[in-house]
C-alpha cells in the first residue's frame, strides 16, 4: 500500500494492539501518528512503565501522543486540526468521543478479536476459550458509537490445532491475523472499491469485564472446564484455590496445569506468602 499520500493514526495499547502494528509494519502500512494509553506502574517498585505500543513506537521513530482523555487534552490537536484518511483502533482502552469519531475522511477502523456479532464487548478471547469455541477468529469493523456495532469489512475464521491454547498465545494469534487481514482491505476500503456490510444484531452476543474472583477455581469441578479457565485467565487474573494449611485458609495460584486422561491437573503452584514449588509437595505439606 502506497503510504506517500494515506495519512493514518493508530490507537492502541497492549500487546494486542502491538501485535496488530507489526503485522501492520511488515505489510508496507505504517501509521503517521500512535495515539495510546498513558504510562502505567507496574511491578513491585510500582514504577511508571510505558505500554507496549509507545516502546514499538520509540523503537521505530514514529510520532505518538499518549493523551489522559479524549476530550480536552492538548495532545489531542494533532488528530482533531490535522486531515486524516483514517484512524485505526486495536485495543486501545477507551471508547472514542463523537467528536473523534467525525475527523478522518473514511471514518475509524477497529481490529475486534472475534467473529463479529458473536463475543461483543471487552472479554471475547477470554470468552471464546472459556466456551471451547473451537473456530475462532478475528473482524475487521467501521466504528460507530455503539460498542463493537458497526459494519464490518472483513472476517478471518481460524481453528487453532492444537486447542485450547493459552488466552496469551491465542491473542497474539488473532491480533497477527488481524494485522494482516486488515493490511489487505485497507487499499480497496480507502479506495471506495470495499464497502462494510451491516452486522445481524439479532444474532450478536456479548462478553462481560473480567474481574480478579473469575479465577478461582473449584478444583472438584468439571476437569476440562477447569482447564479452559486455566487457559482463559493465563496472564490475568490467573487461576487460584483456596486450601487448609495449618488451621488457615490459603490463596494457591495455579502456575503450570495440565489437562491429560479427563483430569485436569496442577503442575506448578505458589502458594500466597511462599516459593513457587511443585504441586505434588504442595500437597505433601
Amino acid at each position: 500500500m502506497n503510504q506517500s499520500n494515506k495519512r493514518i493514526a493508530f490507537f492502541g495499547t497492549p500487546e494486542f494492539a502491538l501485535g496488530v502494528l507489526e503485522a501492520l509494519s511488515e505489510a508496507g502500512v505504517v501509521p503517521a501518528l500512535i495515539v495510546t494509553g498513558t504510562d502505567k506502574p507496574a511491578g513491585r517498585g510500582l514504577k511508571l512503565s510505558p505500554p507496549p505500543v509507545k516502546d514499538w513506537a520509540l523503537m521505530h521513530d514514529i510520532p505518538f501522543i499518549q493523551p489522559k482523555n479524549l476530550t480536552d487534552d492538548p495532545d489531542l490537536d494533532s488528530v482533531m486540526n490535522s486531515e486524516w484518511d483514517a484512524y485505526i483502533v486495536a485495543a486501545y482502552g477507551r471508547l472514542l468521543p463523537p467528536a473523534l469519531l467525525e475527523v478522518p475522511a473514511h471514518g475509524i477502523l477497529n481490529v475486534h478479536p472475534s467473529l463479529l456479532p458473536r463475543f461483543r464487548g471487552p472479554s471475547p478471547i477470554e470468552s471464546q476459550l472459556l466456551l471451547d469455541e473451537r473456530t475462532v477468529g478475528v473482524s475487521i469493523m467501521q466504528l460507530d458509537s455503539e460498542m463493537d456495532h458497526g459494519p464490518v469489512l472483513a472476517a478471518a475464521a481460524i481453528t487453532p490445532d492444537p486447542w485450547p491454547l493459552s488466552a496469551r498465545e491465542l491473542e497474539r494469534l488473532l491480533a497477527h491475523e488481524g494485522g494482516i487481514l486488515l493490511a489487505e482491505v485497507l487499499p480497496p476500503y480507502l479506495s471506495g472499491s470495499l464497502k462494510p456490510v451491516p452486522q445481524d444484531h439479532a444474532a450478536a452476543t456479548y462478553t462481560r469485564k473480567i474481574t480478579k474472583q473469575d479465577g478461582e477455581i473449584d478444583l472438584t469441578a468439571d476437569p476440562y472446564q477447569n482447564y479452559l479457565k486455566f487457559c482463559a485467565y493465563d496472564g490475568w487474573p490467573g487461576t487460584y484455590f483456596f486450601a487448609d494449611r495449618r488451621g488457615a485458609r490459603t490463596r494457591v495460584k495455579i502456575v503450570e496445569a495440565t489437562y491429560e486422561r479427563g483430569s485436569f491437573m496442577p503442575l506448578r503452584v505458589l502458594p500466597e506468602g511462599k516459593r513457587e514449588m511443585n504441586y505434588q509437595d504442595f500437597l505433601r505439606g
